[in-house]
Parts: C-alpha cells; structure tokens; sequence
C-alpha cells in the first residue's frame, strides 16, 4: 500500500510539471531549457546538504522535493524533445545499482567494505571499456573536474595523485610550495593581467587544498563554517545598529564586528 501512495504521489509531480510546461501553463517554465536550468540543480543539493547538516528533518524534506523537482523536470524537458524519459532515468539508474553490486543481486561474494569498492571500480571501468589497470590517471581526474564543485574537485584530484605516489616527500614540503605560490601571486597582482592573477590564484589555493589534505582537513568544510560565522557576526551587528552599515566609518564598523565575534565566542 505504501509503495502505492510513493507511485501516485510521484506521478501527481511528473502531472504537475507536465501541465506547468504545457501551453496552457507557466511562461516561467515553460521558457526554460537544461541549460537555464543548471543553476538551480546545484543550487538545490547545496541546499539538501545544508538542510541535512543543520538536522532538521522538516527541512530536509522539502529540500528533497526541491531537488527531485529539477530531475523531474530535466526530464519532461528532454521527452519533450524525444531524448528521453524520467522512466529511462529510473530504469538505467536501477540497472546500473543491480549491475555494480554483484554481491547483493548475484553470487559474488565479499568480505569487507573495500571489496564492495574495488568490485565497483572494475565494473565502472568495464562499463567504459577499460580496466581499473589501464584507465589513464589524467581521464580520471578530468572528470572529477567536471563533476564535482571546484574545491572538492581539488581535493578529489589531490588524493587521486597522491594515491598513486604523486605526493611530497613530507608536510614541510608542502609548506613550502605554498609559500611559493604566495610570493608568485603576490607578484602576479602588482605586474600582471587579470588572468595571470587569477592562474595564480588558483595555484595558491590548490597548494591549500594540498596542506588540508595533509592534515586531514577538509577545505569545504572549513569554509563554510567560516561563511557561517561571517553571516552569524553580521546578524548580530544588525541586532544593534541604528543606521546602514554604509553610514558607519570603518573603525565603527570594526568595534561592532568585534563585539559580535565576543558575543558569539568565536
């Protein structure tokens, strides 16, 4: 019965999607393509990891349905177009499931967790017509730079390097590339174009990435904290301002932002 309800609740949102890109629907919607559409897929699962972090199960909910709107949406898009269908999508992902886990819908047998993993390697592999042994590392990490956003992409492509004996000697190594990449970005900004600067700037903050990684931080982590905290500082400047921020010199400003940091402790 409950199996039922999911259906027909899952089709009342294929129906609604399907109306709202109809004629007789939205404008809105109906204007838009994949392409238009981009922002808003990564926009809503930033959200689901917010929503899932901050523990409240509520939001996570509707966070969720944000989400399946937009693949829902993809969807009714491309059959539009005779690409494909939202049942292609569920049937290839279902397929795909069945096929990289052997061990729970076949006869393999497995012992532990990084068998589930290396089984799943070679059968993504195969599925491209490769084997994990002759896959070239560089194809690999290109797609982690498609994929994934920059700074996890960094890290992914750090990791994957380091695993195959691309790494530094010792952290003190690393230390010193990044102070490499300071001083070439600090000469960058006074003698170079904009887009030595930010080459540059991209160098800095992969020998970053590189020193999390060494000390077994993650930077996307880290950064939104400190995005976080930033915001809570701000609310609580508000909290006792009388005048827009931009009525307030500088040195105001900075006495109100560090009793902010004192109220909130950090």
């Amino acid at each position: 019965m409950e199996v039922n309800q999911t259906l027909l609740a899952l089709q009342e949102l294929i129906d609604v999607v399907a109306k709202l890109r109809s004629p007789e629907g939205c404008p809105w919607d109906l204007a838009q393509t994949p392409q238009s559409l981009t922002p808003y897929v990564i926009e809503e699962a930033y959200e689901v990891v917010d929503a899932i972090q901050t523990g409240d199960k509520k939001a996570i909910a509707e966070e969720l349905g944000d989400l399946l709107l937009q693949v829902v949406l993809q969807a009714q898009i491309a059959n539009e177009s005779g690409d494909f269908s939202l049942q292609e999508v569920a049937k290839g992902i279902s397929q795909k499931l069945i096929r990289r886990h052997p061990h729970v819908f076949g006869d393999v047998a497995v012992q532990n967790i990084d068998e589930v993993r290396q089984n799943w390697e070679t059968i993504k592999a195969a599925e491209k017509g490769e084997t994990v042994e002759n896959q070239k590392l560089s194809d690999k990490l290109n797609r982690y730079r498609r994929s994934l956003p920059p700074l996890s992409a960094a890290m992914k492509i750090s990791q994957k390097a380091a695993s195959v004996g691309f790494e530094w000697n010792n952290v003190n190594e690393v230390w010193g590339k990044f102070h490499e990449e300071l001083g070439e970005f600090q000469e960058a900004l006074a003698e170079e174009t904009q887009e030595r600067q930010e080459s540059e700037l991209g160098d800095l903050l992969f020998a970053i990435i590189q020193l999390a990684r060494w000390h077994n931080l993650d930077p996307s982590t880290g950064l939104q904290g400190t995005s976080q905290r930033f915001i809570h500082r701000l609310q609580k400047m508000e909290d006792v301002i009388e005048r827009p921020f931009i009525d307030y010199s500088v040195e105001e400003l900075d006495a109100l932002w560090q009793q902010a940091k004192a109220k909130l402790g950090h």
